[in-house]
Order: C-alpha cells, then sequence, then structure tokens
C-alpha cells in the first residue's frame, strides 16, 4: 500500500514546488486541485466556483485514498487551511486504513510577498500556467481562511529557502 503525503500551506507558500522537489525521493504522483480547476474551469472564480471546489475536493480525496490503496505513493496538495480540515482529512485516511503525513510547508512573510509579486507577474505576462492573479481583495478573503498549523498537526515541516 502507498502513503498518502498532504502538502499544507497558505497559498502561494511554495507547495508546488516542494510536491516537485520530494516526489522522485518518494516514488510519488502529485495531485493538484489547483491544476484540475484550471484545466476543468480555467479558474472562473465566480459563485459557481466554491460549491465546484468543494465537490472537486471530496472526489479528489477519495481518488487519492484508492491510489494509495493500489499501491502508489501520492502528494495531495491541498493547502489544508483550517484546522478542521486536517483534522477531518487525517481521520477519513485513517478510518480507511490508508497512511497518511501531513507536510506543511511554512514561509516568513517577507519571502511569501516576494513570492506573491513573482506569481501575478507571471500571470500579467502569461506565463502563470495554472495559477490566477492574487488582488488585494483575494489576498484579504484568502488571509482570513488560513489557520496556521500546531506543531501536533503536521509530521514534517518545510521552511522555504529563496537560496533552495
Amino acid at each position: 500500500m502507498g502513503k498518502v503525503i498532504l502538502v499544507c500551506g497558505k497559498i502561494c507558500s511554495g507547495k508546488s514546488y516542494y510536491s516537485k522537489k520530494i516526489k522522485e525521493s518518494l516514488n510519488a504522483v502529485i495531485i493538484s486541485p489547483d491544476e484540475a480547476t484550471y484545466e476543468l474551469i480555467n479558474n472562473e472564480q465566480g459563485e459557481f466556483y466554491n460549491v465546484f471546489s468543494e465537490k472537486l475536493n471530496k472526489y479528489l480525496t477519495k481518488k487519492v485514498g484508492e491510489i494509495a490503496k493500489a499501491g502508489a505513493n501520492v502528494i495531495f496538495e491541498r493547502g489544508l487551511w483550517s484546522n478542521k480540515d486536517r483534522k477531518e482529512i487525517k481521520e477519513y485516511y485513517k478510518n480507511n486504513g490508508i497512511d497518511c503525513e501531513i507536510h506543511y510547508v511554512y514561509v516568513d512573510d517577507e519571502t511569501w510577498k516576494q513570492n506573491i509579486e513573482e506569481r501575478n507577474q507571471r500571470v500579467l505576462s502569461g506565463n502563470g500556467g495554472s495559477d490566477f492573479y492574487l488582488d488585494e481583495g483575494l489576498m484579504n478573503k484568502l488571509e482570513s481562511k488560513w489557520e496556521e498549523p500546531m506543531e501536533n498537526e503536521y509530521d514534517v515541516i518545510y521552511k522555504v529557502n529563496r537560496n533552495d
């Protein structure tokens, strides 16, 4: 049986970078709701987005579990912004006999602001891939939803280093 690595961190913290960095060493596949959202609805942030996002995350949570049960390691780059989300998903996998770990991608405020600026520049220049532009209103909304995990909530902490 494979293992599920749940990658936790606020938006623009470096979750995708971290996931790619550990992918080969774990012989794992990366599942990203952000990539799926881009492919399916081109990151449209309308009224439908919240319902779509909730359904997509529920579906991918099940599929990630099935992949792990089939024997592959999976890096599930989901964000897991609230204490409740982290607790619920760990319980879900535990109750289904699936080994999982939460890896917290920590970023200091200065680096985080640089990451956001660089991301927005990539989006504006047409090189943003599945990223979407983060304006002040959206950032305020997202920041209000983020709950930093306590030490007992994660198994691994990765501190972003701009020199990596």
